[in-house]
């Protein structure tokens, strides 16, 4: 729990500087965040290099987004210790994101898990939203890929779109998974798209290690079926 709060109090400091960077001239918060944000850039171009040709081709055939000149766009690859099966049933569960996302309180849904369905989410208390009006674009079990919209809420995510794919791997001689979540999103006025891409990837990113840190306890419970019907 006290994990959650210091991930909050970090992104809710990297919002701070979205939507605060374009009235801040001069001084050392601009610069260290410059400096962030090169680092940053410098970090994805050698992910990017050092991706295997698997990936690269999960990327190239479930990743592509259609980009205006007014979004960004990226992705983000992480590595779980656990079999596909139990992190796909975690993820498929458009219905209950809190179960891993640490950001969730509460999230209703009315009617059958099906392409169109709504999600009301409520969002923890610590980030600069406290509701989301989520879609359902996509939900292949055969394929492991789950899309969702945003389309309303209280925040600055407008036509958010994003992508999420599980894929079996070899980790030190056990099944493993390999998880890749790309997004767009529109840019809000008065950032940059490095702005804006350094806030959503960093709550990606808290997303993900969440779902490592799940699907890996489950993996060594040994609980072999599908977290939703345990």
């Amino acid at each position: 729990m006290e994990k959650s709060k210091t991930d909050i109090s970090d992104l809710s400091e990297k919002y701070y500087y979205i939507i605060h960077l374009k009235y801040v001239n001069s001084g050392d918060r601009r610069r260290n965040f410059s400096a962030k944000l090169k680092k940053k850039k410098e970090n994805m171009t050698m992910s990017v290099k050092g991706l295997s040709g698997l990936e690269k081709e999960y990327i190239r055939k479930h990743h592509k987004h259609e980009i205006k000149d007014n979004q960004c766009t990226s992705f983000l690859i992480k590595h779980v210790k656990a079999p596909v099966h139990l992190v796909w049933s975690l993820v498929r569960r458009f219905d209950q994101p809190q179960k891993y996302k640490p950001f969730v309180s509460r999230c209703v849904v009315q009617g059958n898990l099906e392409i169109g369905t709504l999600r009301e989410v409520d969002v923890k208390s610590g980030l600069p939203a406290t509701t989301s009006t989520e879609r359902l674009e996509l939900l292949d079990d055969d394929e492991h890929i789950l899309s969702v919209k945003i389309i309303g809420g209280d925040h600055r995510l407008r036509n958010y779109t994003s992508t999420l794919s599980v894929h079996p791997e070899v980790i030190e001689g056990r099944p493993g998974t390999i998880v890749i979540e790309s997004f767009v999103v529109d840019v809000p006025e008065g950032n940059t798209k490095d702005e804006t891409c350094y806030f959503v990837e960093a709550l990606i990113k808290c997303n993900l290690k969440s779902l490592a840190d799940v699907s890996e306890r489950l993996a060594v419970q040994d609980r072999t079926e599908p977290i939703d019907r345990v």
